[in-house]
């Protein structure tokens, strides 16, 4: 399948270019699934600069922002991380979910990342790393009430102060997205956006544990177009996850489901 580009639906695109030109680094906010590795993404490609990516979670180490050293045939040799090549080079570097991270890590990062933008390498040499001056870094959080984040200490957030809330879209401008990569059913994927809002609004203020993505929106439309039926589509895509939850959570979705698209 071709590669589909981002639809820039609240000018994103443009502030990241803007924080690029004058050297200062972006913080990305927003709940999953509103398309903030997409953005990035298709920012570093129109921009052709390489793109280096860290996935943060509780389970990443200092080791893999700095590296890590190995032994080959007697020899002794330093494997740098992501963090540090991207400085060497000075490409694009994107840190996602960077507050799952835990604080040993967060602290080597804020290292880097303040006005000098170096590091010195006490695991190897003691050399001090500066990095090239076209080096971006891209952040991203998720809110709070997304399980295992936490809140990031003030001065790594002083680090990103172009700052961009990505929400989820109009539901007119889901539609496009979906289209993009789904042909027909117009009618069915807007109904099944109309579902992801309600659920999206009632995790919003706890009445449901989970709240769906953009990628559920183009997943129901995918399954249509293989000839699937909009209501066991809905169920499969949007229903079926809240049994992780139990019966009740389940069939409230489930009720919602029967009432927007039939039995």
């Amino acid at each position: 399948m071709e590669e589909v580009s981002y639809l820039d639906w609240n000018n994103s695109i443009e502030i990241l270019n803007k924080a690029y030109e004058s050297g200062l680094f972006v913080l990305i906010i927003g709940p999953k699934g509103t398309g903030k590795t997409s953005l990035v993404r298709d920012f570093a490609k129109n921009k052709n600069v390489n793109l280096e990516s860290i996935n943060f979670s509780l389970r990443t180490r200092e080791s893999h922002l700095i590296g890590t050293k190995t032994l080959n045939e007697g020899t002794v040799s330093f494997d740098e991380g992501l963090l540090i090549k991207s400085m060497r080079e000075g490409d694009m570097l994107y840190l996602d979910e960077i507050n799952s991270a835990e604080a040993d890590v967060l602290l080597r990062l804020d290292e880097a990342l303040d006005d000098r933008r170096q590091i010195a390498l006490k695991e190897s040499t003691g050399e001090v790393v500066r990095a090239k001056e076209n080096w971006f870094v891209v952040a991203t959080i998720n809110p709070l009430t997304h399980s295992g984040t936490k809140e990031l200490p003030p001065q790594l957030l002083s680090r990103f102060p172009v700052r961009i809330r990505l929400e989820y879209p109009p539901e007119d401008v889901e539609l496009e997205i979906v289209k993009k990569h789904v042909s027909g059913h117009e009618s069915e994927i807007t109904q099944a956006i109309k579902l992801a809002n309600t659920l999206r609004q009632a995790a919003a203020v706890e009445e449901l544990f989970y709240s769906p993505s953009l990628r559920e929106t183009i997943a129901f439309g995918k399954l249509l177009e293989k000839g699937m039926s909009a209501k066991e589509a809905a169920m499969i895509v949007f229903g079926n996850v809240y049994t992780q939850w139990g019966n009740i959570e389940y069939q409230k979705v489930s009720d919602i489901i029967t009432s927007m698209f039939g039995n």
